[in-house]
């Protein structure tokens, strides 16, 4: 089993920056990918970035040249560096641990959620 804990977040000025860590614990071995993501209201999480243990990464386009996701040499710990951040930028950003369990079965787990908020 993973667990999570996020740290970063907080308020931020238009143009400033913020830098968002979680953190794995447990079976971190079996961790296959580790993403942020935030809540649009009304659907689902939606994907802001994410990357593999490989480290091939993936990045919503509205976020493309601002945000970078990286991850350390462990693969445990996952790091977004939010640049050139916007109002729009605000909302709760959740860290997802993708993992397989005992079994092989594909697993994912979410943190609590930290929030961002962009001021003018």
């Amino acid at each position: 089993q993973v667990q999570l804990v996020e740290s970063g977040g907080g308020p931020a000025q238009s143009g400033g920056s913020l830098r968002l860590s979680c953190a794995a614990s447990g079976s971190v071995e079996s961790i296959k990918a580790m993403g942020w993501y935030r809540q649009v209201p009304g659907k689902k999480r939606a994907l802001v970035a994410s990357i593999t243990t490989t480290g091939i990464t993936d990045y919503a386009d509205s976020v493309k040249g601002r945000f970078t996701i990286s991850r350390d040499s462990a693969n445990s710990t996952v790091y977004l560096q939010m640049n050139m951040l916007k109002p729009e930028d605000t909302d709760v950003y959740y860290c997802k641990v993708l993992y397989f369990d005992r079994w092989g079965y594909e697993v994912e787990y979410w943190a609590r959620g930290t929030a961002v908020t962009v001021s003018e």
